[in-house]
């Protein structure tokens, strides 16, 4: 079998042997050479090529149908399971920490538990040719229903907010309004608590509302959701979403009636959503809707975007419990209010610091024979305080006073200063004049 080879032949058969062709019987050697047998060749290798190319596309296009049909199904399930990945990642669930689009179920949940607050209030006004005359003002805020009593609906709001008013209407969710009083109200931390009689809520609304559910501000992480609810620029209840994009933050703002700038009395939450004006004193509250914050618009300035403020619940829940405690208060006539009997002047939170007193109202003069003189109040005495709420200026002082009459007995905190240049504080029981 040496120098032999198997070979194909086109147009005959294949053969096992040595430089044999098969030509077909009867047919002896060619002549004039191959020459006359190279057209059939030719013919015939071309016919396979094309039978090959046939069978070979028609192999490829079978193929990359099979292939596409299976990488088709196999991308489809990808896609299919990645969209529900995203869907399950974003869908919102009370136990959810996820960011979402839909917070219906948490609005539904919260907004009944939401008030809008209208505070009006008159202020005496210098006109251009130097007389006085009187000017309404309406201010636009929100509120969080925490508590009731056997008498009383309790919300909780900004100081600011009631600040100043001289009337204050609440109105509820099913658009019903009636008008409220102050209970109790700290300017350092920026926090109030007003009272609703139970009396004054028919037994519609009290059925469509609900008290808030009050959360732990003190396990929140940054980034997590957060619901801004409240009644932004006085058009009524809105829904703003972000996260919690800081905590602990301090930020100085500024007093729109003395123009004066303080630090905030408790350090603050930072979120991303949106708290506009009208919004103070409303809820921050997380996916499983528990208010974790009180907004407040007026930390905000004018250039600022992207960042809210809002006061951490548990930072002032024991500061909240005093306020509800307090005896509300309703406005006596100008006529009948009781005076303190003394002169000062404001000590600002900016100027105590640089002078390292507390802030208040620095007693400059105790009248004769006024209520101070008889409990014993001494010049150089700063009043911090009155029946539980905290002063921190003179207009403060004239605020509170407006809700006593003379004859009543008010508890002042004051601030003694002693031989060493350190302040003792004290309180006196003072029968307004």
């Amino acid at each position: 079998m040496d120098n032999q080879y198997n070979y194909y032949n086109p147009g005959g058969n294949y053969q096992h042997g040595r430089d044999q062709y098969d030509r077909g019987p009867e047919q002896g050697p060619s002549k004039g050479g191959n020459h006359h047998r190279g057209v059939p060749k030719v013919v015939a290798v071309t016919g396979l090529a094309i039978l090959f190319g046939i069978v070979a596309s028609a192999v490829f296009l079978g193929s990359n149908l099979i292939g596409s049909r299976i990488i088709g199904n196999n991308s489809s399930s990808s896609a299919s399971a990645s969209s529900e990945r995203i869907s399950s990642g974003t869908s919102l669930s009370r136990s959810s920490s996820v960011v979402t689009s839909d917070v219906s179920d948490v609005v539904d949940q919260v907004m009944p538990s939401i008030v809008s607050i209208t505070s009006m209030s008159v202020d005496e006004v210098q006109s251009f040719f130097g007389g006085i005359y009187e000017q309404q003002s309406e201010g636009m805020g929100t509120g969080i229903i925490i508590g009731e009593s056997d008498s009383e609906l309790l919300i909780v709001t900004n100081n600011h907010v009631v600040e100043g008013s001289d009337t204050l209407t609440v109105t509820f969710n099913d658009e019903t309004s009636v008008e409220a009083n102050i209970k109790g109200t700290d300017s350092n931390y920026d926090v109030a608590v007003i009272a609703v009689p139970l009396g004054s809520v028919s037994s519609d609304t009290r059925e469509s509302i609900a008290v808030a559910t009050l959360g732990d501000s003190t396990n929140l992480k940054v980034g997590e959701p957060a619901i801004a609810i409240g009644n932004a620029l006085g058009y009524g209840q809105s829904v703003t979403t972000g996260v919690i994009s800081a905590l602990d933050r301090s930020v100085a703002a500024t007093d729109s009636r003395t123009g004066e700038t303080r630090e905030n009395g408790v350090a603050l939450i930072q979120t991303d959503a949106a708290i506009n004006e009208g919004n103070s004193g409303g809820a921050l509250v997380n996916v499983n809707g528990e208010v974790i914050g009180i907004n407040s618009a007026k930390l905000i300035g004018d250039s600022v975007e992207g960042i809210g403020y809002a006061i951490p619940i548990s930072d002032v829940s024991d500061l909240i419990q005093s306020l509800m405690s307090q005896e509300t208060k309703t406005k006596v006539a100008e006529n009948d209010r009781g005076m303190i009997g003394i002169k000062g002047i404001s000590v600002s939170d900016a100027f105590s610091q640089e002078i390292d007193m507390p802030a208040g109202v620095y007693v400059t003069e105790v009248t004769s024979g006024g209520g101070a003189d008889a409990a014993g109040m001494t010049k150089g005495s700063i009043i911090t305080g009155i029946n539980g709420s905290s002063v921190d200026s003179m207009d403060a002082l004239q605020a509170q006073l407006q809700y006593y009459a003379k004859g009543e007995t008010v508890t002042l905190t004051i601030q003694i200063p002693q031989p060493s240049g350190e302040f003792e504080e004290q309180t006196l029981d003072v029968t307004l004049g």
